[in-house]
């Protein structure tokens, strides 16, 4: 391969609501089926900083930089740990949410646009991101139809935008969806139009992904291993 990795990188964005997280959970599925060797991995999963991470949100102590670096190093143990060796082993790696997760949600909450990407400089560029883009009408209601209720951080409380949680949670999603919007050009999304029903959101997934990538070659590797 032309970038010295046997595998391919396909990453989901979206801001909450979007729909994403079915979509790859679908896409793997279909992937799988079709005889392909697949590697899921997600946002904030690394069991080396989630219990640092769950202290601190408990205690109120992550000012904006620290949740920026925390997330960051979430982020670098498992692309060392789980991204790149599975790559190298030829698996189609696909992210629920990647780097500019934090390019997005970061900024919102003051961190400097350069230094949040010079944080993530070592990340290879995915062979395909998607982004779900969604009204937040529509985000909002498929988020707390039928939930409780939000989470503290969750709801960007602590970047003082409202004293209502709520409202707190949709001024919050809304900045971060326009810096989606702003990057969709600089990152080179693939826009899926979030608001279509879900089989047809996934028939235009699966064909990109098809134009993109050599399937062929994949069933063919993962057929003699």
């Amino acid at each position: 391969m032309k970038d010295g990795l046997a595998g391919r990188l396909i990453v989901v964005e979206g801001i909450d609501g979007s729909g994403k997280s079915t979509q790859v959970y679908l896409l793997k599925r279909w992937l799988e089926l079709e005889g392909l060797k697949v590697s899921f991995t997600e946002w904030n999963s690394s069991d080396l900083v989630r219990r640092a991470t769950k202290r601190g949100k408990k205690k109120f102590l992550l000012t904006p930089t620290t949740f920026s670096l925390i997330h960051s190093t979430d982020f670098a143990d498992r692309y060392e740990r789980a991204i790149l060796p599975r790559l190298h082993n030829g698996d189609i790696v696909l992210a629920d949410r990647y780097i500019y997760t934090a390019f997005a949600r970061d900024t919102v909450r003051g961190c400097s646009p350069a230094w949040v990407r010079q944080l993530y400089d070592f990340a290879m560029t995915p062979h395909i991101s998607f982004f779900f883009k969604v009204p937040l009408d529509v985000a909002m209601d498929r988020i707390l139809t039928g939930r409780p209720k939000l989470k503290y951080h969750e709801a960007g409380m602590d970047m003082g935008f409202s004293s209502d949680i709520y409202d707190s949670f949709r001024k919050f999603q809304s900045k971060i969806n326009e810096n989606y919007i702003r990057m969709i050009s600089e990152c080179g999304f693939e826009t899926i139009d979030a608001t279509l029903p879900i089989e047809e959101q996934q028939e235009i997934v699966r064909r990109i992904v098809e134009e993109r990538i050599d399937l062929a070659a994949f069933r063919r590797r993962s057929a003699v291993r």
